[in-house]
C-alpha cells in the first residue's frame, strides 16, 4: 500500500515594488508535501517542507500571471521547475511512513525489570 500524498503552498512572499513592470511578483514560497497511510487500523504520516525562490519575470513576459489570478497549481509548478524534485520528496515521505509502520529498532523493557 502507498501513502496518499498532498502538496500545498503554505505561504508566499511578493515584491512590494514594481519589478520589470509587474506588481506583486512572487519571490519566495513555502511548501509542504504531506503523506498519510492506514495500516492495521492506524494512520501513519510523514512530511517534507521547504521554501523555493523564483527569479522575477523579464519585462513584458506574456506568461506573467497577476498575483490575484494565481492558483496553487501555478505555484506548485514553479516550485517543481525551480529544482525541487517532486518524486524524491514523495519518496522521502513514503520512507518516513514505511519506517513508522516497520521501525528498524525498538526500545524494549529492561530484561531484569520484567516480573
Amino acid at each position: 500500500m502507498e501513502a496518499t500524498i498532498v502538496w500545498s503552498v503554505q505561504w508566499m512572499k511578493s515584491s512590494t515594488q514594481v519589478i520589470n513592470g509587474f506588481n506583486q511578483v512572487v519571490l519566495t514560497a513555502g511548501w509542504i508535501c504531506n503523506g498519510s497511510q492506514e495500516d492495521n487500523g492506524q494512520t501513519y504520516t510523514g512530511s517534507v517542507y521547504s521554501t523555493s525562490s523564483f527569479s522575477p519575470p523579464p519585462e513584458g513576459d506574456p506568461n506573467f500571471v497577476p498575483y490575484d489570478s494565481l492558483t496553487q497549481n501555478d505555484v506548485l509548478g514553479w516550485i517543481w521547475a525551480s529544482g525541487v524534485d517532486k518524486d524524491s520528496a514523495e519518496q522521502a515521505v513514503q520512507q518516513q511512513i514505511n519506517l513508522a509502520i516497520n521501525p528498524p529498532e525498538a526500545q524494549l523493557p529492561l530484561p531484569w525489570s520484567q516480573a
